[in-house]
């Protein structure tokens, strides 16, 4: 256990369940102290306790809906009032919607918007601060393997146009917060078996093509442990066979004769 990360602070947002669960229970390992954060109090209650339980940190459990700017200020406020300082931040939360563009409910454009872009960006600017101030801190964004395709995957296109807009967001900001000391690091999973995906029918039907969480618990420790003067910019983890990185133009095709 690296003794520099050892009694440090860091938020996990979308925390209670899935891959946030599971990178929250990958940085208490650490001997990090944690706030948590998801919608859902109850689920979230029985995280805290049970990451407290296991690794023998501090745990704080915040509900907090990340669309909500009042929210995203009082978990930074409660976190900073629990344990003094945020060192790192972990932005996990996330919703999905998958349709044909023509058939995607307008609705779901905001709840995209505030959730997977709006959300990080806000809860970044709340805590960056107090990070350059002290010239240290890890942002870690959870973006999207989706974004290495291009075109983006049908009935994605909402979704992972937002993740692209996240990822360039974050290698911009690595480049302006450098200097302060401050790792961003983006991790672009491929499709995970959480409840996430769970109603993607055709894609999740054969779970040889879906990855577990491991992998992305692995990518996080990663960035968190890498030495101080390394900063891993970008993560992608991929399963061998995940849909999304089928070509989009078939391998073999008729050419047109010399």
């Amino acid at each position: 256990m690296p003794k520099d990360l050892k009694g440090k602070t860091a938020i996990v947002t979308g925390a209670s369940r899935g891959i946030g669960k599971a990178i929250a229970q990958t940085v208490a390992s650490l001997g990090i102290n944690l706030a948590i954060a998801a919608r859902q109090e109850g689920p979230l209650k029985e995280t805290a306790e049970e990451i407290r339980q296991k690794y023998k940190v501090r745990v704080l459990a915040v509900p907090c809906d990340v669309t909500k700017f009042e929210d995203l200020e009082s978990l930074v406020n409660k976190t900073k009032e629990n344990f003094g300082e945020i060192d790192i931040l972990i932005n996990n939360a996330g919703v999905s919607s998958q349709y044909p563009f023509e058939k995607q409910p307008f609705e779901d454009f905001e709840r995209l918007v505030h959730t997977n872009y709006l959300g990080y960006v806000r809860l970044i600017r709340l805590v960056i601060n107090d990070m350059i101030k002290n010239q240290s801190g890890a942002i870690i964004n959870m973006v999207s393997g989706s974004t290495l395709c291009d075109p983006l995957p049908r009935n994605f296109l909402v979704y992972s146009s937002l993740k692209v807009g996240l990822r360039a967001f974050s290698k911009g900001l690595f480049w302006e917060l450098r200097d302060h000391g401050i790792k961003i690091t983006s991790i672009l999973p491929g499709v995970t078996d959480t409840d996430l995906t769970g109603k993607l029918q055709e894609i999740t039907a054969d779970t040889s093509r879906l990855m577990t969480t491991e992998a992305i618990e692995n990518a996080v420790k990663f960035a968190l442990t890498v030495p101080a003067n390394v900063c891993p910019l970008e993560i992608a983890v991929i399963n061998q066979q995940t849909p999304w990185t089928a070509p989009v133009i078939p391998f073999k095709q008729a050419h047109p004769g010399k």
